[in-house]
């Protein structure tokens, strides 16, 4: 494993060390902070400020932002692991899998070693930005996740980085040139927000078009997140009013409904594992096939 890991951390430095890939990697959640920062954001609370006269600024904006950075973290899983991805790209671009193919390095340690770097890059750096939205939340909210919650929430990160990097690995698998590479990476990190519904809740959106996003495993693992970091804030906004909470969930993609199937959380669970592990096997298989 020593080898493994020597791999891990070559990659490692390699990410890091190149600033602009970091950026890019983090450019959809920065995206999404500025758009609900800016603009978007007082749209939200004044639409709800009418449908919830009752609710104070405060609890309404509380609501929005906690919805938002679900969204963030969400997308933060999805575009670091991909950035992280980019020595692999590099490596086969350059033709240094036929240095990597006369030194004493098995395949499987190679694949091994792109996979944990990426996902550890994904994990870590999806970490940082869940704990800036706690603190932003605490701080300009006065809305402090339990301990509980952030433990539920840091479970559900790691398994969407785990799932999300290993889908990544198998697109990337197919990518040859670095150039094409930075090229996905931007558009994968800006599109992404509104198929994850992020940008927009997908209730003002066709029903259909609603449907087919949660149908998506990236809304999906939005859901989620948002019924965690929107637990604490969705009742002082709509009182006592179970009708207008359910609503409300479904309009904002807290419920993620296909029609009229309504999401559950253990299928949503689901699916992030079986992404994990059947992506995971196709992009080990496709990486060796591409080293050899």
């Amino acid at each position: 494993m020593r080898v493994v890991w020597a791999i891990v951390q070559r990659n490692l430095r390699l990410f890091f060390r190149d600033r602009l890939n970091v950026f890019f990697s983090l450019l959809g959640a920065i995206i999404l902070f500025l758009l609900y920062t800016l603009f978007l954001a007082r749209l939200q609370i004044d639409g709800l400020s009418q449908t919830f006269p009752d609710a104070t600024d405060q609890e309404i904006r509380a609501f929005v932002d906690s919805w938002m950075f679900a969204g963030i973290v969400l997308l933060s899983t999805i575009t670091t692991g991909l950035g992280a991805l980019a020595p692999l790209v590099e490596d086969g671009g350059s033709g240094r899998f036929k240095d990597f193919l006369v030194s004493p390095v098995r395949r499987w340690q190679l694949v091994l070693g792109y996979l944990t770097a990426a996902v550890v890059v994904a994990i870590v750096m999806s970490m940082i930005v869940l704990v800036l939205s706690i603190l932003y939340l605490g701080f300009v909210d006065d809305t402090w996740l339990s301990a509980e919650r952030i433990a539920q929430i840091v479970g559900i990160t790691i398994l969407c980085c785990m799932a999300f990097t290993a889908l990544s690995a198998f697109v990337v698998s197919y990518i040859r040139t670095t150039a094409a590479f930075s090229g996905f990476a931007t558009v994968i990190g800006t599109v992404l927000g509104f198929v994850a519904g992020a940008y927009i809740p997908v209730g003002s959106l066709p029903e259909a078009v609603a449907s087919t996003i949660n149908a998506l495993p990236f809304a999906q693992g939005a859901m989620l997140l948002r019924r965690q970091f929107t637990d604490q804030t969705l009742a002082p906004m709509v009182g006592d009013n179970a009708q207008a909470a359910d609503s409300i969930r479904e309009f904002y993609g807290i419920d993620a409904f296909v029609g009229d199937f309504l999401v559950p959380s253990q299928l949503a669970f689901g699916v992030l594992v079986a992404m994990t592990v059947v992506f995971t096997v196709l992009s080990a298989a496709r990486i060796r096939a591409r080293i050899r």
